[in-house]
């Protein structure tokens, strides 16, 4: 491990160091082509705006439109389609409409908005934006908002400036032009950042108007949100990374053009714009992942050699802190290493005894070496849960040494442990291995016995207090009484098969001690079975 951290960590470093700066000097690089095409692009579109004005002005003081304007003939405020002066404006605008195809038609409106002339034969409605005079104010020029055309299948805008007469500048009408937008697309395609780049030109809403591979009713459509607009208009002039309107990650940057309230998006894809750092990543990572395999295989063999059996002592001292005692290491190695192992197999196998001691510790009676009552409830539950899942019966006895305080007094505390033990070591005598007998607590103990009836219970506590009556103890003989219950006929959990055990116990007491009862319903089946055979 510190070969390979002494290897790759400066490596690592150092690569890192000299991705951080590549990066650095590609987005300085991009940031300044695009910084430079927007602000061409802008510059240009400025431009072109400023061409349309002139030429729509110089439209506007044309003798054939000032002096034709007020002399076409009206009918109920219609215009009248015939006439010399009607017939001489109509020639005029087809004349310059063939001298400037950038406008696909070309209009002169009176100051109401309504048609008066236009280059086609059939003018097609024209929608006026309800601003257009205030917009027109002075000699300025009146823009409307981008539209698809969907007959000639192509983008145009309506633009228009003022028709005025005399020194005194009356306004009499407006000369208007619908724009093909082509030639935006042509000068934006001038300034496209390389084959994957694309310039795009939007509104101050963030929606499209054309872009350099061109113009279609779908891509009027898209649009940048809000927010990204927001966003990338308070960073104009700068380089920044956002997603496209085609979701695509990219590094663009935005210029407003000053005639115009639209917006130059100049972007290129982030994967091109930092294709060598890429490059120089991918060389980095394969020359630290050769290092890495080669410097690994190598700590691998070192490994096998010197490091696995500390690795085997340590996944041994893991286990054993998990409570896994059964570890026995070989030991295959001399030395520190070997000598180590073999004290570390001593400790566990020193472990394991005194494991197994408290184990025992924990569920026995020390003074009777019977199972203590925390075993006890541990052995009827999982009896209850056995025996109702099989629907079998058991039973379970509550003994109790009869007058132990009295004994104890008068023989001393030693005389009363050892008829404890005895009356411990007599029922664990009288009852089979399957049977669980414990101390219940202070001269009270408790037999579990499954697959027995209440009867076959009073018959062992009978053939028990027998046995102890024969016993000839320090101070004199003594006598147990029993209380027995039984599952499932007085209860079907462990603790109302105690109670009711227990109960039994006082009625032996009181009705003279030395004696067997049943709970109630098993005495009574022990009394038919008694009579019946």
């Amino acid at each position: 491990m510190f070969a390979v951290l002494a290897t790759l960590l400066p490596s690592i470093t150092t690569a890192y160091i000299s991705y951080v700066e590549n990066k650095r000097s590609l987005t300085a690089k991009a940031s300044e082509e695009l910084l430079g095409l927007s602000t061409q692009a802008a510059r240009e579109l400025d431009l072109w705006t400023k061409e349309r004005r002139y030429d729509l002005r110089v439209f506007s003081v044309s003798y054939e439109v000032t002096e034709n304007v007020e002399r076409v003939q009206r009918v109920g405020g219609q215009v009248v389609r015939s006439g010399r002066a009607y017939q001489r404006l109509a020639d005029y605008l087809n004349s310059v409409r063939d001298r400037f195809p950038d406008y696909d038609e070309l209009l002169v409106v009176d100051p109401q908005g309504r048609v008066i002339a236009s280059s086609q034969k059939q003018p097609r409605p024209l929608t006026l934006p309800s601003d257009w005079q205030g917009q027109m104010r002075g000699d300025a020029l009146m823009l409307g908002p981008p539209y698809w055309d969907a007959a000639d299948q192509r983008a145009e805008m309506l633009i228009a400036v003022p028709i005025r007469l005399g020194a005194n500048g009356r306004f009499i009408g407006a000369i208007a032009a619908r724009v093909n937008l082509r030639g935006v697309a042509d000068t934006l395609r001038r300034f496209s950042p390389g084959d994957a780049g694309q310039v795009y030109l939007m509104g101050e809403d963030g929606h499209l108007i054309v872009s350099s591979r061109g113009t279609s009713a779908d891509l009027m459509k898209l649009g940048y949100s809000r927010d990204d607009t927001r966003y990338l208009l308070a960073r104009e002039g700068r380089a920044v990374q956002f997603a496209s309107v085609t979701g695509d990650a990219v590094v663009g940057s935005v210029r407003r053009i000053p005639g115009l309230n639209w917006i130059v998006v100049t972007e290129i894809p982030t994967v091109e714009a930092f294709r060598q750092g890429a490059r120089l990543r991918n060389v980095t990572a394969l020359i630290v992942a050769s290092l890495f395999a080669a410097v690994g295989a190598l700590g691998y063999f070192l490994g096998l050699l010197i490091v696995r059996p500390l690795d085997r002592l340590t996944q041994g001292a893991a286990k054993v802190a998990a409570g896994d005692l059964e570890v026995d290491l070989p030991v295959v190695t001399g030395g520190e290493v070997g000598y180590l192992t073999q004290v570390f197999n001593n400790m566990v196998s020193r472990l394991r005894d005194t494991h197994r001691e408290l184990e025992r510790l924990s569920a026995t009676d020390p003074l009777t070496g019977l199972f203590n009552r925390r075993r006890m409830m541990e052995a009827l539950d999982h009896e209850v849960r056995r025996s109702r899942r099989l629907k079998h019966a058991f039973a379970v006895l509550m003994a109790d040494v009869d007058h132990f305080k009295k004994y104890n007094d008068a023989n001393g505390h030693p005389a009363g442990d050892a008829v404890l033990k005895k009356v411990g070591a007599i029922l664990r005598e009288s009852t089979r291995d399957v049977d669980v007998v414990a101390r219940y607590g202070g001269e009270e103990f408790f037999v579990l016995m499954p697959e027995t009836e209440g009867s076959g219970a009073a018959d062992v506590a009978d053939r028990v207090r027998e046995r102890l009556a024969e016993e000839k103890l320090p101070g004199g003989s003594v006598t147990l009484s029993f209380g027995v219950a039984e599952f499932p006929a007085h209860g079907d959990i462990g603790e109302t098969l105690i109670a009711i055990a227990d109960a039994a116990l006082y009625q032996a007491k009181r009705e003279g001690r030395d004696r067997v009862v049943l709970a109630p319903g098993a005495a009574e089946r022990r009394r038919r079975k008694t009579r019946e055979a």
